[in-house]
């Protein structure tokens, strides 16, 4: 990073938005790696998740289409919506999560293979916090990078599909994709 006399220089971001079988998602990347993805991404939802991570990264944006992070990304994305891609590669830039958080959004990337599904207790139980289930559903809900990050292959212990912040109908989607749920009919 580089230092000026003011202090650090805030980390360079760029964006892009683009469509997908379950919406349009924005894709934000530092040099480091992908740093967000957000779902139904709108005129509205866009200008204000940009406000947000303008805030959060100390920097202001650029339309990325030219940064290779966010090409790695979208490549990656369009083979995983086509059926082709099992497991992200593009690097990650975990700095929008911390603490339980993101200990429980690294488990779950690390551990929770394409086509499979964990329950909140489990991952609890992985991160070494028994009885933090209810802890594991808010970390799913802070996640910056679903979709990327898996969030979609957590559910209840029950047999439950759990919650999601995209809405259930793009967790079911996600997890139909993945051959874990019967395709929607309509």
């Amino acid at each position: 990073m580089t230092e000026t006399s003011a202090g650090p220089a805030a980390p360079a971001w760029n964006w892009t938005v683009r469509d997908t079988p379950i919406g349009p998602l924005l894709l934000a990347a530092t040099g480091r790696g992908l740093v967000t993805v957000v779902f139904h991404a709108g005129e509205r939802t866009v200008r204000r998740s940009l406000a947000r991570l303008t805030g959060r990264l100390g920097a202001e944006p650029a339309r990325g289409d030219g940064d290779p992070v966010l090409a790695g990304a979208v490549r990656e994305l369009e083979a995983y919506f086509r059926g082709g891609l099992r497991e992200f590669s593009v690097p990650l830039d975990w700095s929008l999560t911390s603490g339980f958080n993101g200990r429980v959004l690294r488990a779950l990337a690390d551990s929770v293979p394409y086509g499979s599904t964990v329950g909140y207790r489990t991952l609890a139980d992985r991160v070494g916090e028994p009885g933090a289930a209810r802890a594991v559903g808010v970390a799913m809900g802070s996640n910056p990078l679903p979709v990327v990050v898996p969030c979609h292959r957590v559910v209840e212990s029950g047999g439950g599909i759990g919650g999601f912040g995209g809405g259930l109908e793009t967790k079911r989607a996600l997890l139909a994709l993945e051959g874990v749920l019967p395709a929607p009919l309509f």
